[in-house]
């Protein structure tokens, strides 16, 4: 177990800090939204700013021990240094609260300066520009495999959430599923690069709104029928969900996320059988490795449930 692993969370900021680092973030975002169209497009790993992963995560913080009352462990499982391949099930809508909550903890923990990135689709540049380019700051590339490839090349960490935004809107009846779509772009990559993968679970960020359906297939429909797609742009999934300040939303629409207890696990690591080139090609085998890393997952956000359900009221977390 590394020395960072170990090492306590530091006092929880004081309770009126949130004006100071709500007035960082407003002051970065327009920062961010006056760069060129040719930068901070998530296509370079060049782009990343330690300075502005540090006025960030004050913010962060706030809401990790007022407003979600994070407890987290597991974090043994992250090597004290190199590469690593970390795999999320995503939560919450498009807010991921528990994604920001675990990336906090891994700043506190590891510090801003060691290499870590985090691959985001591509269409969020295009709907979401300005804050698109903001997290180009923090690390993230586009979903890109030549990009995720040359990051653990440097020996970075890389966060990946292969359901994508059909996981983050998926419906609240199945929050406690690991649901990644099939995807297996993140197994080839493990197997090419020759990384194990470390799997992240988590429970509570999914009751921040509550989903009820997916309504895409028949606007599907209504879009091969002629009816265009708002923006241009297909939204791959339209939920109907209650949240805030909405109340009632369609579609996949930023929201205020509903205060709740959330509780994330990092995973053992998983270590496949082979590796390499000829590994990654072979899908028959990449598919088998695709569900094991579903039933482990699957496994420990059970578990993880249950412990929640078992302790409904348990104290905030100094320390995993």
């Amino acid at each position: 177990m590394s020395p960072d692993a170990m090492s306590p969370r530091p006092t929880p900021p004081h309770p009126w800090s949130i004006l100071s680092a709500a007035q960082t973030f407003a002051a970065l975002y327009a920062k961010a939204a006056q760069a060129p169209n040719n930068l901070l497009n998530g296509r370079s790993l060049q782009e990343r700013d330690p300075k502005t992963l540090d006025q960030l995560v004050p913010l962060w913080d706030w809401f990790y021990h007022y407003y979600f009352r994070v407890s987290s462990d597991g974090w043994e499982h992250i090597p004290p240094s190199g590469r690593s391949l970390l795999v999320g099930s995503h939560n919450g809508g498009l807010a991921a609260p528990d994604m920001f909550m675990m990336m906090c903890e891994w700043y506190r923990r590891f510090g801003t300066e060691r290499l870590s990135y985090g691959l985001m689709h591509p269409k969020v540049w295009q709907v979401f520009p300005d804050l698109a380019r903001l997290a180009t700051l923090g690390g993230a590339l586009q979903a890109r495999p030549q990009l995720a490839i040359a990051a653990l090349r440097k020996e970075a960490s890389v966060l990946v959430y292969p359901g994508g935004i059909q996981d983050v809107f998926r419906p609240y009846s199945q929050r406690h599923r690991i649901q990644l779509y099939g995807r297996t772009g993140f197994i080839k990559l493990a197997l090419r690069e020759e990384t194990p993968i470390i799997p992240l679970v988590s429970c509570g960020a999914h009751d921040t709104l509550v989903v009820l359906a997916d309504l895409y297939p028949p606007f599907k429909q209504l879009n091969e029928w002629g009816m265009p797609w708002i923006l241009g742009i297909d939204p791959e999934v339209l939920p109907l969900y209650l949240g805030l300040p909405w109340g009632v939303a369609l579609g996949p629409v930023p929201h205020f996320p509903i205060p709740t207890k959330i509780q994330f696990r990092i995973c053992a690591p998983i270590v496949f059988e082979r590796y390499g080139a000829a590994a990654a090609q072979d899908e028959e085998y990449v598919t088998a490795c695709y569900h094991r890393v579903c039933r482990h997952m699957q496994q420990n956000l059970d578990q993880l449930v249950l412990e929640r359900s078992a302790s409904p009221k348990v104290p905030n977390a100094q320390g995993s």
